[in-house]
C-alpha cells in the first residue's frame, strides 16, 4: 500500500461520513475553543484566497497586550476530505465550481456545528464572497464558542447564592473560581491557573454614573480605577490596579439580558509595579433597579497566551440574567 492510499485510509478512519450518521444519536462536536478547520486545496490556500482567510479569521484579537489570532486555523486539502467531514464545531469549505455560491449549514455532521461553504468559478469570485460574508461568519462562530464555553462551565458550577442575594442576578460561574473578597455591592472571584490567575469582579453603581451617555467610556474607566484603588492592590504600598493609559480601550455598545450594555476592552496594570494584563468590562444599564451592574473579567498570565482565558471570562459574564422583581 503506497503512502497516499495509507494516508487516505488513515484520515477516513479519523473522520466519519455524514450519510452514515445515526439521526437519533447525533455526534457531538469536539475540538479546542476558537478553532476553525478550513478545507481548501493547497493551491488556493497558498495564494490570495488563503491570505484572505488568514487576514479575516486570524486577525489580532482586540484588547490583548500581545498579538494573538482571533481563531486558530487548521487547513486540510479537499482531496483528502471528499465525502467526509470532521467533527469540529466550525468548518470552512472552499472549492472551485460551475457556480458562485455561499451556504451556511448548521449541524451538517455533528452538533453544534457551523459549516460555511464557498464555491466559486474563479479565485476572484471566492475572494469577493469571503469579503462580503466574513463579518457574519465571525459573529456566528464567536456566539457558538461562547455557548460551548458556557456548556463546559455548567459541568461544575459555583454555589452563587451570595451573588444572587447581593445583586439580584443569576450567573453561571465554574466551581474552580473561589471568593477572594466580599464587600457590600462588590464581589471578587478568582481562579488560580498554572501561569497565574483569572478574576471576575461584580459590583454595582448608581445609575447616574452613566447619565451622560456621551462620556460613558471615560465614566466606566473612572469607576473601574476607583474600584482598583479600593479593593485590588499589589503587595507593596501605593500599588493599585488601574487602566493602562498607554493603550486606548476598545469600546462598543451592546445588549445583555435585554438591557443596554457598554463593553470596554483594554489592558490593566498595577501602578508602581510590573503586573499587567487584559480586561473586559460589561456595564449593564439596569433602570428598573436604578443601577449600573458591572461585570468585569481580567487575567494575569505573564508570557502566556490569554485569548482563551478572556473568552472563558466573557462567556461567564454573558450568562448573567437579572432576576425579575
Amino acid at each position: 500500500m503506497n503512502k497516499i492510499h495509507f494516508l487516505v485510509l488513515f484520515i477516513s478512519l479519523l473522520l466519519f461520513s455524514c450519510k452514515k450518521e445515526d439521526a437519533d444519536t447525533p455526534k457531538k462536536t469536539t475540538g479546542k475553543i476558537n478553532s476553525i478547520s478550513v478545507i481548501v486545496d493547497d493551491l488556493l490556500w497558498n495564494g490570495e484566497v488563503g491570505d484572505s482567510i488568514r487576514n479575516k479569521f486570524a486577525s489580532p484579537v482586540i484588547g490583548l497586550p500581545q498579538e494573538e489570532p482571533l481563531f486558530t486555523i487548521n487547513q486540510y486539502p479537499v482531496k483528502l476530505m471528499e465525502g467526509f467531514m470532521t467533527d469540529c464545531r466550525n468548518i470552512i469549505v472552499i472549492k472551485k465550481g460551475n457556480e458562485n455560491i455561499f451556504q451556511i449549514k448548521e449541524n451538517q455532521c455533528a452538533s453544534p456545528q457551523n459549516v460555511f461553504h464557498f464555491t466559486g468559478k474563479t479565485g476572484s469570485a471566492i475572494l469577493e464572497m469571503i469579503e462580503k460574508n466574513a463579518p457574519k461568519i465571525i459573529q456566528i462562530i464567536h456566539q457558538t464558542e461562547i455557548e460551548e464555553n458556557q456548556r463546559l462551565n455548567r459541568v461544575s458550577l459555583l454555589n452563587s447564592k451570595n451573588i444572587s442575594h447581593e445583586f439580584n442576578i443569576k450567573i453561571e460561574i465554574p466551581s474552580a473560581y473561589k471568593y477572594a473578597l466580599q464587600k457590600p455591592n462588590f464581589i471578587w472571584l478568582k481562579k488560580e491557573i498554572i501561569s497565574g490567575n483569572t478574576s471576575l469582579l461584580i459590583y454595582q453603581l448608581p445609575l447616574n454614573v452613566l447619565k451622560n451617555r456621551k462620556n460613558a467610556v471615560s465614566n466606566i474607566i473612572k469607576a473601574r480605577d476607583s474600584i482598583g484603588r479600593l479593593y485590588i492592590h499589589g503587595k507593596e504600598p501605593d500599588t493599585d490596579m488601574i487602566t493602562e493609559e498607554a493603550y486606548a480601550p476598545y469600546f462598543l455598545k451592546s445588549e445583555q439580558d435585554g438591557k443596554p450594555a457598554y463593553v470596554t476592552k483594554g489592558t490593566w496594570e498595577v501602578k508602581n509595579d510590573f503586573m499587567s494584563g487584559p480586561f473586559v468590562n460589561y456595564a449593564i444599564v439596569d433602570e428598573e433597579n436604578n443601577r449600573v451592574l458591572i461585570l468585569e473579567g481580567f487575567c494575569y498570565s505573564p508570557s502566556k497566551e490569554k485569548r482563551d482565558l478572556m473568552h472563558e471570562l466573557e462567556s461567564i459574564i454573558k450568562s448573567v440574567s437579572i432576576i425579575k422583581k
